[in-house]
């Protein structure tokens, strides 16, 4: 964006001109770096497959995306404002295409594994520069709208996921799951290079790399904990790790408390409403990414549909998202944040509470009103809960303000999938041991089959192919009395595989209605909380008039009874 500096100030602090395609380009970014983990959730069963993944190895391919990705969001945030958002955006961009190639040429899990530790570190840098250029780009009458078309686009994402890979892997292998990121990024790039105005901030005389440093020991620490723990248990590792975190956080929370300049100002969480705010965004994607780590296993392995279908079957949550995107541009300057977020995260429980009585006779229908809810849930709490947390930050720490946005949403992620998969995990194995009681299962095939629910099937496929084996040798006998025995023995098998798939799936239907009961629970306790947190519509943080100031937040007041922030604008000095 080319600004001549003698002219007027009314002049500079118009619009940009092309800043709806910016936003376009901005979305696009963010689409890919949630994809990546969502698309994997149906290329998973392919990859264990042609790489010989364990059960730890596929886990690790996973996360070694989220770790970087988390730990390193406040930093590479306060480098972009320092120096240049959207240069920051663009070096994301290369990395996170380096990764993606990278990963579509290798052979081996740590070959993978590290190619999407790389995607990680571009989606760092990527992430928050995408919130700050949309803070810095949009006036403050028109951010609101472009904040929920962003939340919006992370909401379909997370839905669009398996159904882009779906049809990917219906007649190529699981390295176009990688590949496909490419023409996007080439496009995302040049976009920002010729759509998206150059920015950084006015005023920020140093970047706290001791703060930034400690940020990424200790939240580097706890991702690592809470994927370690449900795995591995309380090892040497996870000891340490928790530890760590434990002795990181609280170096951090003391040095940014006496630092001049803090990477995060923790006074902010003195900010009823930025704190309410950040505990509705980690509960919701706690809740949101544990139930699509289910759900898909549930769509493919217990009702048997295919990566594509699996996809297909997803879209009645995206198509909601967009539904409830748009309600809360409606409803939220008329109602209030604090209504919109808590009737949100009522949704979501409402969901999670509905797939309570998903059983081992439940067909795909059961699952659409879930999806649907759920989808309408994200629509309507996420965005003014963004609103809430940038409205915290004054101009020049635009993307800390949306590093502390993105960092919530990876945690919350993070502690979803550790806690509701461990969960169901200890579920699906508990009741596949009762089931094996009854005689159900073969007590030599109990311990394998407990691992998951794919290893569950695994089991049973191996006890019919050997009773198929045998019923050919049954038939190749030479006396009639082998042939006999042998069919036998095929029939008896063939009836323990059969067996054990009923277990099998009955099990899992069991351990994903229990898990989503302490799902709903916690989202519930969490609504009750939030609606606590939030001041009214009409008050700020401390329950004051709208304009008064509130002398807690560490930062400007913030006008919580409205869905924009304060006033910014945009300034010469701003735009580099």
């Amino acid at each position: 964006m080319r600004l001549i500096m003698n002219e007027p100030v009314e002049r500079m602090s118009r619009p940009y001109g092309r800043r709806w395609w910016a936003l376009l380009v901005l979305c696009l970014s963010l689409l890919m770096i949630v994809m990546a983990n969502t698309a994997l959730t149906v290329a998973a069963p392919s990859m264990s497959r042609d790489l010989s993944l364990s059960s730890t190895d596929l886990q690790w391919v996973i996360d070694g995306y989220t770790v970087p990705y988390a730990a390193l969001m406040l930093l590479f945030a306060a480098i972009g404002d320092k120096y240049s958002r959207r240069g920051a955006l663009v070096i994301g961009l290369v990395v996170f295409g380096m990764g993606a190639v990278a990963g579509s040429l290798v052979d081996s899990a740590g070959g993978v594994i590290t190619a999407r530790a790389v995607m990680g570190v571009g989606a760092a840098l990527i992430m928050p520069a995408t919130l700050s250029l949309l803070a810095s780009t949009f006036p403050r009458a028109e951010r609101t709208k472009a904040i929920t078309l962003w939340t919006a686009t992370a909401g379909f994402a997370i839905a669009a996921g398996p159904l882009v890979a779906g049809i990917l892997l219906e007649s190529h292998g699981w390295q176009s799951t990688f590949l496909i990121n490419v023409p996007a990024i080439v496009l995302a790039t040049i976009g920002a290079l010729l759509l998206v105005p150059p920015s950084k901030a006015a005023h920020y005389d140093r970047i706290d790399y001791v703060g930034g440093l400690l940020s990424v020991i200790w939240i580097a620490a706890l991702i690592f904990a809470l994927i370690e723990v449900p795995h591995s248990g309380w090892d040497a590792m996870a000891v340490i790790a928790v530890a760590v975190c434990g002795a990181g956080f609280l170096a951090f929370v003391v040095w940014e408390l006496r630092h001049p300049q803090p990477l995060l100002d923790m006074r902010r969480f003195a900010n009823r409403g930025f704190t309410g705010a950040n505990i509705a965004v980690v509960l919701f994607f706690l809740v949101v990414f544990g139930a699509f780590y289910y759900l898909t296993q549930h769509l493919q392995f217990v009702l048997r549909y295919g990566a594509l279908e699996t996809g297909v079957r997803m879209l009645p949550l995206a198509g909601a998202v967009f539904v409830g995107s748009a309600l809360t541009g409606y409803l939220t300057p008329r109602v209030g944040m604090r209504t919109t977020i808590v009737a949100g995260m009522v949704g979501g429980a409402t969901a999670l509470a509905l797939l309570t009585q998903v059983n081992a006779s439940s067909s795909y229908a059961e699952f659409v009103a879930p999806l649907s809810v759920l989808g309408l849930a994200i629509g309507l709490a996420l965005s003014p809960c963004t609103d809430a947390i940038m409205g915290a930050f004054p101009e020049e720490e635009l993307g800390v303000g949306s590093a502390v946005n993105d960092t919530s949403s990876e945690l919350g992620g993070a502690i979803g999938i550790a806690v509701l998969g461990s969960l169901l995990s200890t579920s699906y194995s508990s009741s596949l041991s009762e089931a094996s009681t009854g005689g159900r299962v073969p007590a030599d095939a109990l311990s394998q089959a407990q691992d998951s629910v794919g290893a569950g099937y695994a089991v049973a496929q191996g006890i019919s192919d050997r009773a198929q084996q045998l019923a050919e040798q049954a038939g190749r006998a030479g006396s009639v009395e082998q042939a006999a025995q042998l069919k036998a023995q095929a029939e008896q098998l063939a009836l323990g595989a059969q067996q054990m798939a009923d277990a099998v799936g009955s099990s899992f239907a069991e351990a994903v209605a229990r898990t989503s009961l302490v799902g709903a629970a916690i989202l519930g306790v969490g609504a009750v909380a939030v609606a606590f947190l939030l001041p009214r519509k009409g008050r700020t943080a401390d329950g004051h008039g709208a304009n008064e100031a509130d002398p807690g937040a560490g930062g400007p007041a913030v006008p919580m009874e409205e869905t924009t922030w304060p006033p910014t604008r945009l300034h010469a000095d701003d735009i580099r």
